[in-house]
């Protein structure tokens, strides 16, 4: 499992209607990733005040964010991924550790993250304590994802269905929620290593 990412991303809001004309432009030089189609479901973490987002809204030059998310519906052989997002001058650092669901469901992150050995889970821990954050918001939404045929750092997702709620914080119950994006609109993300100059933009598009 990789557990540490430094890559840029970037993210753009299109409809059903360019994703249609771009998709076969992308299939020239990416093909599905590992896992191609998959729900996406998020807890991400924030103060009584809701002070993480607040900051994020503002776009400083540094931020930071927890979250913890699993892929696909949750079942007890599950693995979910505590994770560490860290953004500074356009570039994103992420560090992450994997939880089994058999142990989350009967400790709290907070007993979780206090038992850790590991590096990530001593900085996971640190920023826990010394933020006083907990569980804000659920966040799902259906993924497709691209990874380049020539380019395997560089990736591309589209997110369709994003819901969001603010209560039944836990990802037993997937795809309830609000909309939070209209039908007709798609999340598109891009993700690479490192930038990519226009010669080699061109080659992929």
């Amino acid at each position: 499992m990789q557990s540490i990412f430094k890559r840029y991303e970037k993210k753009y809001l299109i409809t059903r209607e360019q994703y249609a004309a771009f998709h076969p432009l992308l299939s020239r030089h990416m093909e599905p990733d590992h896992y191609g189609e998959y729900l996406v479901q998020n807890l991400y973490y924030d103060t009584e005040s809701w002070d993480i987002i607040r900051a994020s809204i503002e776009r400083p030059l540094y931020k930071k964010k927890m979250r913890l998310r699993c892929y696909g519906v949750m079942n007890p052989e599950s693995d979910l991924f505590l994770e560490l997002k860290k953004k500074y001058q356009g570039i994103v650092h992420k560090r992450r550790i994997a939880l089994p669901v058999k142990t989350h469901l009967f400790c709290s992150i907070r007993e979780v993250l206090s038992q850790g050995t590991s590096q990530i889970a001593r900085e996971l821990d640190f920023y826990v304590k010394a933020t006083a954050v907990s569980e804000k918001i659920y966040i799902s939404y259906q993924r497709t994802a691209f990874a380049g045929i020539t380019e395997p750092g560089f990736r591309v997702t589209f997110d369709t269905d994003v819901r969001f709620r603010l209560d039944c914080l836990n990802c037993a119950c997937p795809g309830d929620g609000c909309l939070i994006l209209p039908p007709e609109k798609i999340l598109m993300s891009v993700y690479c290593s490192h930038l990519l100059t226009s010669a080699r933009v061109s080659r992929i598009t």
